[in-house]
């Protein structure tokens, strides 16, 4: 008898052994502590180093230390538990920060688990604290709700010749506050992308009538058409710049790549239309086919083939020789944007494209004083070139106030929006609207309910009495 109580004494106590042994499942109610690397792990140079490696084993683990809201160090809290693993920052951001004795940064972790970033104003300690009780003047913090940021210790060994310790965090760039009422963004966020919209279908509607009246299929019509198709990729490039927080760090790079790289493709169509006017008007024999299919190819190779290749360089020199600094230069959002030297890589091309079609024209007006008698292919090439011109001013207008945009006054902003808004009509004037040719197949397709000749000119010439088109 006195054995089987023994037995059955022994055996409650292994049962409640093995019951207090097992890992128990945390409360949903215990504070979450976010730690960026393993509960047997620190940060050692910025990598997630085991505690029993020699750099990390002098320091020893990392444990949390709760302040309160009001300056109360070592609050205790009765549950928390780890939360491993880097933030979930979505399209935004993410910082390192470092707090150590000199750094102008503090990071206190507050007792329902919320991280307090502050930016203090002097190096002691003893004031800081003082300052943080202070309730008249509060210094400047940012609170990031659990599951935004995640903290470790750090170890800095190639800072200097002694080992530097340090809190560290990574956090996800604050979202930013947007009044809707304000002026500034009434205008950036609003009108300007209500701009690019109506831009793109005016650009669209410029495109469709050249590609699809038959007339205006020559080799002019054609860089017409290809100069919209440029414009209206990059008001759509640009339009996501302006909504960088629906997007990705990566996306609104990318957009930025592909604005510039539109710009410019449309800039060396423009410099092959002058071109084309150019030695046309300075040829002897002077012939023109309704559709230049061979010679657009060579254009062709030549606007796309210069696009891809300055496009690569300006990839290289972000990517390879640009500094982070001059990455973060964006006006519109503190985004990572293409870096100034990968813009000059752009822009130096359409500085010096602008100074050969200042050339072209120059050159081709004295040509064309020149001329005492007009034939009917001559009024064609003159009616091109006065389009080109127009083209090339319109452009060329837009694109210096765009490079005037990158200067931090608001005043030069607000005029590139407006000058912007202005190049997509300006253009629909002078391509369509100033061309009594077009219209001309325009009523004659949509209102006589005809299709347009294919011939040189179409039908129109019956019309015409060799003026102005």
């Amino acid at each position: 008898m006195r054995t089987r109580m023994l037995s059955a004494v022994f055996t409650l106590f292994w049962v409640i052994s093995c019951i207090v042994g097992l890992p128990q499942k945390p409360s949903p109610n215990a504070v979450r502590v976010n730690k960026c690397c393993e509960k047997f792990e620190i940060l050692v140079d910025a990598v997630c180093t085991h505690l029993n490696d020699s750099a990390a084993e002098d320091a020893g683990p990392w444990s949390p230390i709760f302040t309160g809201y009001h300056g109360e160090e070592n609050v205790q809290v009765a549950e928390w538990r780890y939360v491993i693993g880097l933030p979930d920052c979505g399209p935004l951001q993410m910082w390192p920060i470092y707090h150590y004795i000199t750094s102008s940064d503090k990071l206190v972790l507050l007792p329902d688990g919320k991280m307090r970033h502050f930016i203090k104003n002097t190096n002691d300690a003893d004031d800081f604290h003082k300052h943080v009780a202070e309730t008249d003047e509060k210094p400047l913090f940012y609170d990031y709700e659990p599951g935004q940021y995640c903290m470790d210790k750090a170890i800095l060994t190639k800072s200097g010749k002694e080992t530097k310790q340090a809190q560290f965090a990574i956090v996800c760039s604050p979202e930013k506050v947007s009044h809707w009422t304000d002026t500034d963004i009434l205008i950036r966020k609003i009108i300007n992308p209500v701009c690019h919209g109506i831009s793109m279908i005016i650009l669209l509607v410029i495109a469709v009538i050249y590609f699809v009246l038959p007339s205006l299929r020559d080799l002019v019509g054609n860089i017409v058409t290809t100069i919209t198709v440029c414009l209206i990729v990059n008001q759509a490039a640009d339009l996501v710049r302006i909504f960088t927080e629906f997007s990705s760090h990566v996306s609104f790079l990318v957009a930025d790549t592909i604005h510039y790289l539109s710009l410019m493709a449309a800039f060396f169509w423009l410099n092959s239309m002058g071109y084309y006017i150019w030695k046309t008007f300075r040829s002897r024999n002077v012939f023109l086919r309704v559709t230049d299919g061979r010679k657009y190819c060579w254009y062709s190779g030549y606007a796309w083939g210069a696009t891809i290749v300055m496009s690569a360089l300006a990839t290289f020199a972000h990517v390879f020789l640009d500094t982070a600094q001059s990455k973060q230069h964006s006006i519109i959002e503190d985004q990572e944007s293409m870096g100034w030297l990968g813009i000059a890589m752009f822009f130096t091309p359409i500085a010096v494209l602008v100074s050969i079609n200042i050339f072209f024209y120059v050159t081709t007006q004295k040509i064309i004083n020149r001329m005492n008698t007009y034939g009917r292919i001559h009024h064609k090439l003159k009616s091109s070139f006065v389009m080109f011109s127009l083209m090339f001013m319109v452009m060329s207008t837009a694109w210096l106030f765009l490079v005037l945009s990158w200067i931090r006054y608001d005043v030069f902003l607000y005029t590139h929006i407006v000058v912007n808004a202005l190049q997509a009509p300006a253009l629909l004037y002078i391509c369509v609207l100033r061309q009594n040719h077009v219209t001309f197949l325009l009523r004659k397709s949509c209102c006589y309910n005809e299709p347009p000749s294919a011939t040189d000119w179409g039908d129109e010439m019956t019309y015409m009495n060799g003026g102005d088109y």
